[in-house]
């Protein structure tokens, strides 16, 4: 029973759940509660991992009065140790970033409706806005709603600087806290569950009053149509991201799901792209619009570009499989 009792005393240090210690080995939970329990022993494959994944030796891990756990000659670097009372204020911090962020984003996608809106009705008989006022007025409209989002952004990057280290550095968590972390994973659950579907059926449906703006031949009905879409688009994307923000806070403390530390070096990686690509798209709707005034049209630049991203990404996972 001593390598049962020392894998059992070493996952709960390090605030690890039996599933997440069989992630990282490689095996079935079913194999590490087998091994905690004395039923099996580990290979010798096995463990040698388990004394590099603890930072102990295999003598700690086989004999009884071995009780120093340190690999000799080596000095570990520290590793942070987050405690409930930062877990609870993060989580209440991302609580009400995924607001923020939420509110942000939102922003960013109505931004261009009074562009749009001032434009047909610039061009509707006996309306006293010329053209190149109505573009103007968007354009200061389209900026300002743009700096507001940034200034969100900027906002929530800077109160979550306390945090940086949940994504840079490796940590732990104290005992107890993962169970208190997961308690409130369950809790939100559901939330989360009926957030996505709502947000899902949102921007299914945005696309619909597009659709009956197209069968009018009325420009300005139109455009009104075509920012109720951009209006459905961007309140299903809140729904999205107030949920996913909250959860994925949760997978973080939990190191679960996207927040493995191999998932973390994916992400570091899609991330870069996905920056590199929306500048891009950004970059290309304005030239084509400032180019050719035609800013009733260049919005398909957006729904292209979504599309178009789902490819991408799906292109950075197999590059980062392949390097795997």
């Amino acid at each position: 029973m001593i390598v049962a009792d020392k894998i059992a005393g070493l996952r709960k240090e390090k605030g690890w759940s039996q599933e997440q210690l069989a992630e990282q080995m490689g095996v079935s939970r079913q194999a590490v509660s087998k091994w905690e329990s004395g039923q099996a022993l580990p290979d010798l494959d096995k463990i040698l991992a388990l004394s590099q994944l603890f930072g102990v030796t295999t003598d700690y891990l086989l004999k009884e009065d071995i009780g120093d756990p340190a690999l000799p000659g080596e000095s570990s670097p520290p590793v942070k140790r987050v405690t409930l009372a930062q877990a609870r204020a993060f989580l209440q911090w991302r609580k009400k970033a995924a607001l923020l962020i939420g509110a942000g984003t939102f922003l960013c996608v109505i931004g261009v409706i009074p562009l749009l809106l001032l434009g047909a009705a610039a061009e509707l008989p006996g309306h006293p806005i010329s053209e190149n006022a109505a573009a103007a007025a968007g354009l200061i409209a389209l900026l300002a709603l743009a700096a507001a989002a940034v200034a969100l952004f900027v906002f929530c990057g800077l109160r979550n600087e306390p945090y940086a280290f949940l994504d840079q550095e490796p940590f732990e968590v104290e005992y107890g806290v993962a169970d208190r972390v997961r308690e409130e994973q369950r809790a939100f659950k559901s939330t989360y569950t009926r957030c996505n579907v709502i947000g899902a059926c949102t921007c299914v449906l945005s696309p619909v009053p597009l659709f009956a703006g197209l069968f009018m031949d009325d420009g300005f009905f139109t455009a009104a149509m075509l920012a109720a879409t951009l209006l459905l688009a961007g309140t299903g994307a809140v729904f999205f991201i107030v949920a996913g923000v909250r959860w994925a806070s949760m997978q973080k403390l939990l190191q679960e799901g996207e927040f493995t530390p191999r998932e973390k070096r994916r992400s570091r990686f899609k991330e870069t792209v996905s920056t590199a690509y929306w500048l891009s798209a950004t970059a290309l709707y304005l030239l084509w619009s400032f180019w050719t005034q035609g800013w009733h049209r260049t919005w398909i630049v957006w729904p292209v570009a979504g599309v178009l991203f789902a490819v991408v990404m799906c292109l950075c996972d197999l590059l980062e499989r392949r390097k795997d």
